[in-house]
């Protein structure tokens, strides 16, 4: 069987420190938007150019198998911030607040908790969704509470690819310096607290855009990817055939995916990707150098997630939005002193809702009830060791896809269903659902279907991607 990769044609530290809680250590928290696995340590793509991403996995413990609550952003970030699924908040779409859900209205989120277990907190950068910040879950936040990253210098005569009324869907270079984008501004704020003493543990948030669109840095990220050198993503043409018409419906064919190939723009896309990779994973080398440059060095926990995959053309589909692989799964790591060891490597499938138990255990903050993700301790510490639990991902309600070690299981509100073995299937081009000898494979997997799906919460004007 082929491969996916194949596939593709200083001195106050000791005084302060006693002024701590015994045992407590501080947190980065690094959340990065719309990566999906075209990074090195992950294999995703072959060109990519991501030494810092792999730099920080080797560290620790990388998860090759992680996934997201939701393919989109706002229910993403709700649900691991939060601890409570979107099937259990309501919030399953980006123009829905979990501020303003009845389930989730009071959450108190990973930030909070820490602030009430003596913890500062502070960041910048997209930590929840744009639209809705929460300033309630900080201490200090640049550049604004209510703001949660800088702004972007934009190129002029957009859009740069050619492609009308496509929005925000475009990519292209923009000759401004590195401390110019949005992610520059972020990344010095927080590289600058990392240099400070803090009388506080910490919970120190940096949030990255890039890769998100429009896929605009600067020139030199492009040039890093000549265009004939380029290994374009594998697509199977007849791929929706055997999807249902709620999958077929979410893929939009004859949308972005269409109007890519229209334009001629399928090959600058895939480098416009790669080069937004390739300035995130720059911006990720200033705060690992900052890090290992400060006093926190040897006293910080550091968790580095993406709050879900990306499509770029597979299942003739552009963009998050979908229960596939490619838009559920999502990079993560994390380096714990004392607990972790360098070059582990977990192939268990685990979710970005385990993140908020795993932190209250590591840093011996007291219980939160109510989380629903599954601490993955016990896997930072021996990433071979045992775990039933499949990793549930939501889009829509009544829409869930079961991703076990084996198994893709989609069942969609309509009550038709999808399944691939990614043992002889990695870029689930073969639904099996129908196939009888599988039903003992589906009802296994079902098992883990969330069995309450509360009505939608309160949708609001805008919310963006």
């Amino acid at each position: 069987m082929m491969t996916r990769r194949q596939l593709f044609a200083s001195t106050l530290a000791a005084p302060l420190a006693a002024q701590r809680p015994a045992g407590r250590k501080n947190v980065l928290f690094i959340a990065v938007d719309d990566l999906n696995d075209w990074i090195g340590c992950l294999g995703g793509h072959p060109d990519t150019k991501t030494p810092n991403f792999d730099r920080l996995a080797s560290r620790g413990v990388l998860f090759t198998k992680a996934y997201c609550a939701a393919p989109l952003c706002n229910p993403s970030r709700a649900a691991l911030m939060t601890g409570m699924r979107p099937s259990s908040t309501g919030v399953y779409d980006n123009n829905q607040p979990f501020r303003q859900s009845p389930q989730a209205k009071d959450a108190v989120t990973i930030a909070q908790h820490f602030r009430t277990n003596g913890y500062k907190t502070l960041g910048s950068g997209k930590i929840y969704h744009d639209a809705f910040p929460d300033p309630a879950s900080w201490d200090e936040w640049f550049p604004a509470p209510d703001k949660q990253k800088p702004a972007d210098p934009m190129p002029e005569g957009r859009p740069l690819n050619g492609i009308p009324n496509t929005a925000h869907f475009d990519w292209g270079p923009v000759k401004v310096s590195d401390s110019e984008m949005g992610d520059g501004q972020v990344v010095k704020y927080v590289t600058a607290q990392l240099a400070k003493q803090h009388e506080k543990p910490f919970l120190l948030a940096c949030g990255l855009f890039r890769p998100h669109l429009p896929w605009y840095v600067p020139e030199k990220y492009f040039d890093m990817f000549p265009l004939d050198k380029i290994r374009m993503p594998s697509v199977k043409d007849d791929d929706l055939d055997d999807v249902p018409p709620i999958g077929k419906k979410m893929a939009k064919p004859d949308g972005d995916h269409a109007k890519v190939l229209k334009y001629n723009q399928y090959r600058k896309a895939v480098q416009g990707y790669l080069a937004s990779i390739a300035f995130a994973d720059t911006q990720l080398g200033k705060v690992l150098d900052a890090l290992d440059a400060s006093p926190h060095k040897d006293n910080t926990t550091v968790v580095l997630w993406s709050d879900h995959g990306w499509h770029l053309g597979e299942k003739l589909h552009w963009r998050k939005f979908a229960l596939w692989e490619e838009a559920t799964h999502n990079v993560l790591m994390m380096t714990a002193p004392g607990v972790t060891k360098p070059g582990g490597k977990c192939t268990r499938p685990v979710s970005l809702m385990d993140i908020y138990p795993t932190l209250i255990e590591l840093h011996g903050l007291t219980a939160k009830p109510g989380v629903e993700g599954e601490s993955l301790v016990p896997l930072l510490k021996n990433p071979a060791a045992p775990r039933e639990r499949p990793a549930l991902t939501t889009f829509g309600r009544n829409n869930h896809s079961v991703r076990s070690d084996r198994w893709r299981y989609i069942r969609y509100s309509d009550g038709t269903e999808e399944l691939y073995d990614h043992v002889d299937d990695e870029m689930e081009w073969h639904n099996l659902a129908g196939d009888a000898r599988y039903t003992m494979i589906k009802q296994e997997l079902a098992r883990w279907l969330p069995s309450v799906n509360v009505p939608d919460s309160i949708r609001v004007r805008g919310g963006g991607e």
